[in-house]
């Protein structure tokens, strides 16, 4: 008997078991380990052209924005990202589509495979990663667009030898306990990425950094561009539908540049990736102003102050820096509306910092919940504990389930839900109770 094929279709559930299986479940920075690995597996890494991306918030759609620029131009482009919003196969697409659980695990199989009994089990980020360059190799991608997972010196991303541009996104305090205490600490890790002959594209963001970025590529004899210094935005129009502005660096003058992707600070990232793409027009040809134009209009980036159904808003901005632009945002966009906000976060983050700019930017109501199934997440109690130091414009309450929460939200005469904190809380929403599946 000949079964449907969905039958023999290994699942995302089947790709994390082999994935928390062979790795150790803590984060040590070092490439010592997924260098190793590559080595023995040809170094799929260096099978392609890379546009690496580091900093702290911004990077993915910045990435969103640069690998849609480069599909429009006619090259087969991956775009690694992380972390996902519901399965580890979005962490990887080839062409703007991801790949089957299927090809995962063969991908991470082949990486198992060449792990001896005497070393030290590679991450699970490492092991991702790896797999996912495996994958880049067999589909032949022309050109990579590969996001840090963490910092950048020693993040397992940093094993590519043919990396054409670095690209450095705002960078503010996140991550402490590995990259240091210090704004300088944090940026030294990232800055440490860029290639000797290589442009280096820093967003400028925040702009005491700019001395230290200049003198970090001028010791590793990179190219620096800063994009608040040397591009020119004009024009800007922000609303619900999209962004229009016009922009102009390194000979690339735009007159009108359209993207779907919504928030002003949306346009910071859209001028990270436009300066970026100028920058490495002379080693990939086939880039125009018109297939610029039509990827920055076609990019997507979920999750990402993302409106679905009639007034519920998605937005996995999970540090201090990430708020502040969420904040201003919402305010820019929906005005005096009245805002819920559902929030969930990570313990090791500072949510306390963050729920106090919502109390003082938004005026809000505040329904908190957990991350179901998700160790890491703090409790509605600990974050409630944290909240009644603020004012609020209701009591804030609890909810054991994200799904009672964001119900509650959208029945107590709120204009617009934001549901935001964790990316996990937002791929849990976006999946199990909005319903969409891309």
């Amino acid at each position: 008997m000949c079964l449907p094929l969905f039958f023999a279709m290994n699942t995302f559930d089947e790709l994390e078991d082999l994935l928390h299986k062979h790795s150790n479940n803590k984060i040590i920075p070092g490439l010592e380990r997924i260098a190793r690995l590559l080595e023995r597996l040809g170094n799929p890494q260096d099978s392609f052209k890379a546009i690496h991306i580091v900093g702290t918030n911004g990077k993915g759609s910045t990435g969103a924005f640069i690998s849609s620029m480069l599909k429009a131009s006619g090259y087969h482009t991956a775009f690694y990202s992380s972390p996902h919003l519901e399965s580890p196969g979005e962490r990887l697409l080839i062409d703007g589509q991801p790949l089957s659980a299927d090809e995962w695990i063969d991908a991470v199989g082949e990486v198992v495979r060449v792990i001896r009994d005497d070393e030290e089990l590679p991450s699970y980020f490492e092991l991702l990663t790896a797999g996912a360059f495996v994958l880049m190799r067999k589909h032949k991608v022309e050109v990579g667009v590969v996001e840090a997972g963490l910092g950048g010196k020693l993040d397992a991303t940093n094993t590519m030898h043919n990396v054409i541009c670095s690209v450095i996104a705002s960078i503010s305090i996140d991550h402490t306990e590995y990259l240091g205490p210090t704004l300088e600490s944090i940026a030294g890790e990232k800055f440490a990425v860029v290639r000797k002959n290589k442009p280096a594209c820093f967003s400028g963001n925040p702009e005491s950094l700019i001395p230290m970025f200049r003198e970090v590529c001028g010791e590793r004899g990179a190219l620096p561009f800063v994009v608040s210094e040397g591009s020119r935005v004009e024009n800007v129009h922000v609303s619900p539908e999209g962004n229009t502005f016009s922009f102009k660096a390194n000979g690339l003058e735009l007159p009108e540049v359209r993207t779907k992707l919504i928030g002003g600070y949306q346009i910071k990232n859209a001028s990270l990736s436009l300066s970026a793409i100028s920058l490495v027009m002379n080693v990939l040809p086939c880039i125009t102003a018109s297939s610029i134009l039509e990827g920055i209009n076609s990019a997507v980036w979920p999750g990402r102050l993302e409106v679905v159904g009639n007034n519920v808003i998605l937005d996995g901005g999970h540090n201090f820096d990430g708020v502040a632009n969420l904040c201003r945002s919402v305010r820019e966009l929906w005005g005096d509306k009245s805002v819920g906000i559902v929030y969930a976060a990570m313990r090791d983050k500072d949510f306390a910092g963050c729920l106090e700019l919502f109390s003082s930017e938004l005026n809000p109501k505040l329904y908190v919940t957990t991350v179901p199934g998700m160790a890491r997440a703090s409790t509605p109690e600990e974050l409630l504990e944290a909240a009644h130091r603020f004012s609020w414009r209701n009591e804030p309450e609890g909810f054991a389930l994200p799904e009672d929460a964001v119900s509650r939200a959208r029945n107590d005469e709120n204009d617009v839900v934001l549901v935001c904190g964790s990316l996990y809380l937002v791929g849990y929403i976006r999946g199990k109770v909005i319903g969409i599946r891309d």
